[in-house]
């Protein structure tokens, strides 16, 4: 997993993800968003509504900590090592936009992300305890670690799934 030397880097490694991600869909039919093909695990609405509600998640975390609340990761009553029903719950929340709401939707989600990070200081997104929340497991990771695992990465691979998807159908 990539370090970032500085907040910067990290918001440019966001942005080029999820701007080379957002433009594999441009050319997907709306028709065809929730067609399924065997050997990719998502269809192209699923594939945004995932990194929609990871981004979610986070931004709702990051909420509930400056509410003076305490944040259930991932959310009550899902636990990390099963995490499939709530894709579905993903998938079933964006299911009735078309694709071109669903990258609209992505791309303010990315701006939310990065908002979020402007408004934290180096040491906030870099140094373990930066929030409650995102020392609240075990891994005790620093706010840029669970940023990158839940925008840069996925961006990343689901980028290649729509891009095999789209293979496949073409």
């Amino acid at each position: 997993m990539q370090k970032y030397e500085n907040k910067q880097k990290l918001i440019d490694a966001i942005n080029k993800s999820a701007n080379l991600f957002i433009h594999e869909f441009a050319d997907v039919a709306n028709a065809d968003k929730d067609t399924l093909i065997e050997s990719v695990d998502r269809t192209p609405a699923q594939m945004i509504a995932y990194q929609l509600g990871w981004m979610s998640l986070l931004l709702e975390w990051e909420k509930k900590e400056q509410n003076g609340k305490a944040a259930v990761m991932p959310v009550p009553g899902f636990k990390w090592n099963a995490l499939g029903g709530l894709y579905q719950n993903f998938y079933r929340e964006y299911a009735n936009y078309s694709i071109s709401e669903l990258s609209v939707l992505f791309s303010e989600k990315v701006s939310d992300i990065v908002a979020f990070l402007n408004m934290l200081t180096e040491d906030e997104v870099f140094l373990p305890g930066g929030r409650k929340w995102a020392s609240s497991t075990s891994s005790n990771w620093p706010i840029w670690k669970w940023i990158q695992v839940n925008t840069v990465a996925p961006f990343t691979s689901f980028r290649t799934k729509i891009r095999k998807w789209k293979k496949l159908t073409g």
